[in-house]
């Protein structure tokens, strides 16, 4: 603990330095986010995401529960709403935008414009997409990326500048932030292969993963979607692959890697035990 109380001032330090005017207590706010993205607690965690998609739902049109989106979407989830000890929550943003985020509380919302270019088994494999996302804690990690860059907001907006005000509006994007975040290629690789493990575990056609991703290749390069995803394409293609049985997920590859190490190490103990006998016998 002391060590971080010696992050955050100087963090503080580094924002004082050299400047007469620095707002002080802006400045050490800004060394505690510093400290607080990497001490996050899981009841942190679930503070900030209720935050972010009450913010989310204020600033968009959610679809009413009597709107035949709503209705659409409750017929796909009615079942699904509980994946191990989470609880999802689902709804639709009525937008022409072609997206889906989740937020690590389970929150999950669709863009109406994502379900008028998919049908029902695709949009489940995009809502298993989702919640892998929550599974594999990339909203975490996505969460204390967020912390950290608003700890880089309140450093410059302590600045008493055109700057400093700039800042200040941007604070509140920390929701934004949420919504359109990039994940790694292996993040999206282990929320695929969630999605396409979720639709097998229903009993859904699992086909549909790959149509889906072959569905939003077709947006074209220059789509905010595609610009801010891996390429749906090469996706759909490994998706495929895993279903021909000429390759394995993310964790089954990982999996295997263990069992490999796993038995060699095995074989050198047992090579070096007889050796280790021969010398003494």
């Amino acid at each position: 603990m002391n060590m971080l109380r010696c992050l955050a001032l100087l963090f503080c330090v580094i924002c004082l330095a050299g400047c007469e005017n620095t707002d002080l207590m802006t400045a050490t706010e800004a060394g505690l986010d510093a400290v607080k993205a990497l001490t996050l607690s899981d009841q942190d965690v679930q503070a900030i995401a209720v935050k972010s998609a009450e913010y989310s739902d204020h600033e968009h049109t959610l679809a009413t529960p009597d709107s035949h989106y709503a209705k659409r979407l409750a017929g796909l989830v009615g079942q699904h709403v509980q994946d191990g000890p989470l609880k999802f929550t689902y709804g639709v943003y009525i937008s022409p935008e072609v997206n889906a985020f989740a937020m690590a509380n389970g929150t999950i919302r669709l863009y109406s414009g994502l379900m008028d270019m998919l049908d029902d088994g695709e949009l489940r494999f995009v809502i298993g997409h989702e919640m892998g996302h929550v599974m594999k804690n990339h909203i975490r990690k996505k969460i204390q990326l967020a912390y950290a860059a608003s700890a880089v907001r309140k450093g410059i907006a302590s600045q008493n500048n055109t700057a400093g005000d700039l800042a200040r509006s941007l604070f509140g994007g920390l929701a934004e932030g949420l919504m359109n975040a990039q994940f790694s290629q292996l993040e999206e690789k282990e929320a695929d292969d969630y999605g396409l493990g979720f639709l097998k575990r229903h009993r859904l056609e699992p086909k549909a993963a790959v149509s889906a991703l072959t569905k939003i290749a077709k947006l074209g390069s220059g789509h905010f979607f595609l610009s801010s995803h891996p390429d749906p394409a090469k996706r759909a293609a490994r998706l495929q692959a895993q279903l021909d049985g000429r390759a394995v997920s993310v964790e089954e590859n990982q999996q295997n890697f263990l069992i490999r190490l796993k038995e060699f190490f095995e074989s050198r103990s047992s090579a070096l035990y007889r050796q280790l006998n021969l010398l003494l016998s």
